[in-house]
This record gives structure tokens, sequence and C-alpha cells, in this order.
């Protein structure tokens, strides 16, 4: 198929909400190919459709190693259905090339969505392993929301941001995560 070109950091495509996918058509099953190649093709563990300018609530994922086969798995229109625990995670992005923070997440998400043919599955995936964060990283992407808005610590992803030549963390996009937080105390105290 096609590798397509990631929109980098900047770019107003990644701010904006996505669409739900009203149909799988041929053309959404060749964008989900393109995306899983441009993924593969970057090295990369998860890609949202808004990162290859698709406004649509299309993201893919395989968190296998270099010693497991792939195993994609495709998420269509999803819905994160419970979230719990939380872990302070270091990540990256394919839409900051070779930039990296520590961001909260949740360690447990449970997720429903379709797949690449229609048919409903839900996922869940626990205990902060990679699955989990991946699929909060991707799930932000078709919300317009993007990794730096969780910085643990906005100056020091400010300083990494100008040292790679990106834009600074805009303050109005920085989320509060009050309950986050809360559970990040609640794992501190065990």
């Amino acid at each position: 198929m096609a590798i397509l070109q990631i929109k980098r950091y900047g770019n107003e495509v990644l701010r904006k909400p996505c669409k739900e996918v009203s149909k799988i058509s041929s053309k959404i099953q060749r964008l989900i190919q393109d995306m899983l190649d441009t993924m593969y093709a970057n090295n990369g563990v998860g890609l949202a459709a808004p990162q290859v300018g698709e406004n649509l609530r299309i993201f893919v994922i395989d968190v296998s190693t270099n010693k497991e086969p792939l195993n994609p798995i495709v998420f269509i229109n999803p819905k994160i259905i419970s979230k719990s625990g939380a872990a302070i995670h270091y990540e990256g992005c394919l839409s900051f090339p070779d930039f990296y923070s520590d961001v909260r997440r949740y360690k447990n998400v449970k997720v429903k969505a379709l797949d690449k043919k229609g048919k409903p599955f839900v996922l869940e995936a626990k205990d902060g392993e990679l699955l989990s964060f991946a699929i909060q990283h991707e799930f932000d992407h078709l919300e317009g929301i993007l990794f730096v808005d969780h910085a643990v610590n906005r100056f020091a992803a400010d300083i990494e941001l100008e040292a790679k030549g990106l834009p600074c963390i805009d303050p109005e996009y920085l989320l509060e995560e009050k309950e986050l937080c809360e559970e990040l105390a609640k794992e501190e105290e065990k």
C-alpha cells in the first residue's frame, strides 16, 4: 500500500476532534492499511487518522515486540468505557520526532470499538501495560488532545520541545486532570 505523510506537532489538524466513521468502505479499508504501513515504516506503536490528515475516528496499534509476530489492532469509532489506577509514563509520538515526555495516564482502560470489518469488540488493558497507554494516547488524538497536554512538567517539556525545533506547549490545552492526579496520589501512598 502507501506510506502516508505524518502531520507534525503544530499542524492544526491534530487539534480537531474527529468525525465518526459512518460506513466501512473500501476507501476506509485502504486508509487503515496505509495507516498500518505508515506506522510500521516509522517504527511506531500506534497511529491515529488525524496524524495522516484524516479527520476520522480511527486508530491502529501494534504493541508486539521484535521477537513476536505482528499483531495489529484496528479501532474504529472507539469509546473508553472505564479507566482506573494511575501512572507516570514516558511517551513519544510520531507527530513529535525524537521528543519524549513524562505524562499522566490511567493504568487500566476498557475500550469498545469496531474492528476493520465493522464487528464490535471490547478490549481491556490492565496493570499499566503498553497497550493501556497506547490506547489512551491514540484515543486522545481523536479528541484533538496531544500527549504533551498531559505533561507532568510542562516547563521541562517546553525546553526539550524548543531544542527539537517544535512549538512550546500551549497552556490553553494543558489538562487539569484532577481525578488522575488523585489516583496518582493514591498510588504514591501504597
